[in-house]
């Protein structure tokens, strides 16, 4: 029995800070990702919808809230939130469902309005959500978790504020030439020095945005996309939902202590790393075998640690890796080929989708003025809140 499942369509509404609701932007994406595939509404068996908690009532319930949108037609209906993993576990739905032969043709669909500013807790006092506590008792927002993280990489690895500066170098030229981009503008190191610091060490344009924004996926069985006339289409091999297992050393925010291992054995590698391992043992590949990646650029010293976490490089290498350019167009692997959160920011229920479209489109062929040459196996990753792993590999 095959595990694959073909990646038939890719749509995107581009990020920005539209002022529009959440709905309009995942239709826009949801009918370019079906008439990508050549599919016709109608035909779709079931629709995942990645859930936004901002969205009220109908943001809790996206997957029947597009399918409503869309125009009932009887199909499946599934609704997931994983926090910024929801796209993820939105496409691990629909491939269990294509594998199991619950439906032959699935549309996945995730779309946001985010507020300005940083991300908050909803309202209401919870003191037993992690959350919440995170923002109550430590004051630690997102940035200053994001902070955090860049002074330990400058404390354990040697890290400058001039290599995460070429992050967002890097990713800023590459968002400059995507027309799904909300950011198209090229900067340099000294634009970055200059903006306003945030939390130390991580200026302005250390930090994604928080933006509106949508993509979809239409997912089909390999026998669909043979009789639809896709001979060879991208193929989703893996998808790596993983949660962390204890005693987890290494503090990740909304947890606000370290677990003990003084009578209890780590385990082998950290959370981030077993996210990508996971995908990899499951798609029969190492990380030798990846022609890009997209991953997860909250900041651009969390790009870094992504290199690390993917295998790209050993511990502590992540900034060599940049320096040498490995990771830049043209490099022995190319990450955020799409100019990564850097260039859209976060529309959060969209964003593992969109980072599997940008994936499709470069092991097509087809992703112009970005095109990775010779591109045949991708992966993705991010992480959601609460221990939430996500990462997708896909293959041509």
């Amino acid at each position: 029995m095959t595990t694959e499942v073909a990646v038939l369509g890719a749509g995107m509404h581009p990020w920005g800070k539209w002022g529009r609701g959440f709905v309009e932007y995942g239709v826009a994406a949801a009918r370019a990702a079906l008439a990508d595939a050549g599919v016709e509404w109608r035909d779709v068996g079931s629709i995942v919808g990645a859930d936004t908690v901002r969205g009220g009532y109908p943001g809790y319930v996206a997957g029947a809230t597009f399918a409503k949108a869309l125009g009932w037609q009887g199909a499946r209906v599934a609704s997931v939130y994983a926090a910024c993993a929801s796209g993820a576990q939105a496409i691990n739905a629909a491939r269990t469902q294509i594998l199991a032969g619950m439906a032959d043709v699935v549309l996945v669909v995730g779309a946001d309005a985010a507020p300005k500013g940083f991300f908050r807790p909803a309202g209401g006092d919870r003191p037993d959500d992690p959350d919440w506590l995170r923002f109550r008792v430590l004051g630690a927002t997102n940035p200053a978790y994001f902070g955090l993280y860049a002074r330990r990489r400058m404390a354990v690895h040697g890290d400058t504020l001039e290599d995460f500066a070429q992050v967002k170098v890097k990713n800023a030229a590459a968002g400059a030439l995507n027309a799904n981009a909300r950011y198209r503008k090229a900067v340099t190191a000294e634009e970055v020095a200059a903006s306003a610091v945030v939390a130390d060490p991580l200026r302005l344009l250390d930090i994604c945005a928080t933006s509106d924004g949508a993509a979809a996926l239409v997912l089909s069985s390999m026998e669909f996309a043979r009789r639809h006339g896709a001979a060879d289409p991208v193929r989703i091999r893996a998808v790596s939902t993983v949660t962390p297992t204890y005693p987890t050393t290494v503090l990740d925010l909304p947890d606000i202590a370290t677990d003990s291992a003084a009578v209890v054995t780590p385990a082998d590698g950290t959370f981030r790393a077993s996210i990508a391992r996971a995908a990899y043992e499951e798609a029969g590949i190492g990380p030798e075998d990846i022609s890009l990646a997209e991953v997860y650029d909250l900041s651009t010293a969390l790009e870094l640690q992504w290199y690390e976490d993917l295998g790209l490089c050993g511990e502590g290498e992540g900034a060599k890796l940049l320096r040498d350019g490995v990771t830049a167009p043209g490099g022995r692997v190319p990450v955020n080929a799409s100019g990564g959160l850097a260039s859209f920011g976060e529309a959060v229920p969209a964003q593992a989708i969109a980072q599997v479209c940008e994936v499709t489109w470069q092991l097509r062929g087809t992703a112009g003025v970005r095109q990775i040459e010779g591109a045949r196996v991708g992966v993705t990753a991010n992480q959601g809140l609460f221990g939430h792993g996500s990462s997708v590999v896909a293959v041509r």
